[in-house]
């Protein structure tokens, strides 16, 4: 499994650690977009976050995470599931990119940028509600607005390292846990000891070691003199809603007269997923189909 989100505790168990890698499902995830290079790298650092803090999570629906701003990029969506299958998106406004192309620049110049996080439970839980949490778009990079959530919102110290570019994208996590039991002074010790050595190691990556170096190599640079406790490593997918039934349905409502008007003028009906950009293309024939079934009589009354 190339790829893949890999998860560790330190020995004392103070610390989790955690480390993704995507290639194949983050070219999908591009596969019907063209954006700049500098929009490519910050949508594949929040693709990669997204996993990082859903893998934290004792939930069984989806993480959704939005940045939302004033700026060249209206809006930026992840979100990612419990089976670890993601999608995303970005909605870019028609106006030049700034030259500082950092996370600030390009979605918040105004100032009023927002970083929401939302719990989206299962369709079919009883009483379903989905949490959203909602804070000022804070740091330079994905990964320091991210810290600043985590400390504000969970009041967990957490430590985030992104790296994305066209070919792939990639994260490392590192979060203090809270102690268990009777939290004796040796235990706070050697817990504070244990998340101030694994942030020592993890400082010293940079963003080309992260897309040049495999998972396995990586990790093992930087651990290599730690005893972790590993757990099963999770694959992670490209999985986006829209199918071609749900456009069908949705042209269907549009009515027979609008789509033949569409047809008679454009030869064909062409319409891409707003979210994941994938084209679904029909021409006279389909078309057809799609009313094939509906009685020219449905709706009035037969006498």
């Amino acid at each position: 499994m190339s790829d893949q989100l890999k998860k560790f505790l330190s020995e004392d168990r103070s610390v989790r650690l955690e480390s993704v890698h995507m290639q194949q499902t983050w070219q999908t995830a591009q596969a019907h977009h063209t954006y700049p290079p500098s929009v490519t790298a910050l949508l594949g650092e929040l693709v990669a976050a997204s996993t990082l803090l859903a893998a934290t999570l004792k939930f069984d629906g989806s993480l959704l995470l939005q940045l939302q701003g004033d700026g060249a990029i209206a809006l930026m969506v992840v979100e990612c599931r419990a089976d670890m299958s993601i999608r995303a998106t970005v909605k870019l406004r028609e106006r030049p990119l700034p030259i500082q192309r950092d996370l600030q620049s390009l979605l918040n110049p105004g100032g009023t940028a927002k970083f929401i996080v939302v719990l989206d439970p299962p369709k079919n839980t009883l009483g379903r509600q989905a949490y959203q949490g909602i804070v000022p778009l804070e740091g330079e990079t994905i990964a320091q607005a991210l810290e600043q959530y985590m400390l504000r919102s969970e009041q967990l110290e957490t430590r985030i390292w992104l790296a994305a570019n066209n070919e792939h994208c990639t994260g490392l996590l590192l979060q203090r846990l809270p102690l268990q039991g009777g939290n004796q002074q040796a235990e706070i010790l050697s817990a504070d000891e244990s998340w101030q050595r694994f942030q020592r190691l993890a400082e010293t990556l940079s963003i080309k070691e992260m897309l040049e170096v495999t998972q396995e190599t990586l990790l093992h640079r930087l651990f290599w003199e730690e005893t972790l406790l590993t757990f099963d490593a999770r694959p992670i997918t490209w999985q986006c809603s829209c199918t071609r039934e749900r456009v069908a349905d949705m042209l269907k409502m549009l009515g027979r007269a609008e789509v033949e008007d569409i047809l008679e003028t454009q030869g064909k009906i062409e319409v891409a997923c707003e979210f994941c950009g994938q084209p679904y293309l029909f021409d006279g024939v389909d078309s057809a189909m799609l009313f094939k079934s509906i009685s020219p009589g449905a709706g009035k009354s037969v006498h």
